[in-house]
């Protein structure tokens, strides 16, 4: 088994990519396929003829200059949002918030995009019911608002 293993090293390798491949696509880190990555590496000495060291240390630097050179460039990319994309709670941001009892900088309610928010304001001007206020930042379940500045066209 183990003379079959070397002298047929290159099937080892594939299937250490494969194996590394199936991982990644778990994982979704992108680690495994740069190891996988140094794998093929080990599959082309294997196919030349390499010797067994060789294959572990072109396996092992390729591995390593995957990880360190192109995974930080490729997260980078994956990573990219279009210029303007707010998500989640951030779209909130800017938003009109309608208050629906009297909101201080200790407690409050006002309806933003059609949900009831716990609110604060963000600065000593308090609001009242049927006011409307902006949403300037958003702290885990409360939103934080200051007396809107200018007509949008709600009132």
């Amino acid at each position: 088994m183990i003379e079959w293993a070397v002298s047929n090293a290159w099937v080892v390798w594939l299937a250490l990519f494969l194996l590394l491949a199936i991982i990644e696509m778990i994982s979704l880190d992108l680690y495994f396929i740069m190891l996988g990555v140094g794998a093929l590496g080990g599959v082309a000495v294997a196919l030349v003829g390499g010797e067994t060291w060789l294959q572990v240390v072109v396996f092992c630097m390729t591995s390593l200059a995957m990880i360190l050179l192109v995974r930080p460039i490729a997260l980078k990319h994956l990573r990219k949002d279009p210029e303007g994309l707010r998500t989640n709670v951030d779209r909130l941001i800017g938003e009109d918030a309608l208050v629906l009892e009297p909101t201080n900088r200790m407690n409050g309610r006002a309806k933003i995009g059609g949900e009831t928010w716990s609110v604060r304001t963000d600065d000593e001007v308090a609001l009242q019911p049927g006011t409307y206020g902006s949403v300037v930042r958003i702290e885990g379940a409360t939103a934080y608002i200051t007396r809107r500045t200018r007509m949008t066209g709600l009132d």
